[in-house]
């Protein structure tokens, strides 16, 4: 399952990932990133949270790209993911190197409450 909601007042688009996710679920995801972005301002933030990811079907991988992709080109300033098991990180880091260029930053936190206290701080 995939959530994803936009913030405006804080410019944080937030990308929510629990259970089993399919690939159409992720397809629907990168629709859904592309649609909230439309009309957000170059500088936007990402919190990605997949604490409650169980697993990802290999052929989400093709839309987690899509969804990169749309940041990338919307000009994302920074990703900020909470990934509390780095053995289930499902290729985030090899696809971030061929998707986001050296300028977006890219923070990795085991809890929420890091990810949104360095948030909070940038």
């Amino acid at each position: 399952m995939y959530a994803v909601e936009l913030d405006q007042s804080k410019r944080l688009l937030v990308i929510s990932a629990a259970q089993r996710v399919t690939a159409e679920q992720a397809r629907q995801a990168a629709q859904r990133v592309r649609d909230l972005l439309q009309d957000v301002a170059p500088g936007f933030r990402v919190l990605a949270d997949f604490r409650w990811v169980e697993s990802m079907d290999p052929a989400t991988a093709r839309h987690v790209a899509e969804i990169m992709d749309a940041l990338a080109q919307k000009q994302v300033a920074s990703v900020t993911r909470v990934m509390p098991d780095p053995h289930k990180d499902i290729g985030l880091n090899i696809l971030s190197q061929f998707h986001y260029g050296p300028e977006i930053q890219i923070a990795t936190f085991q809890t929420l409450a890091d990810a949104l206290q360095s948030l909070a701080e940038g």
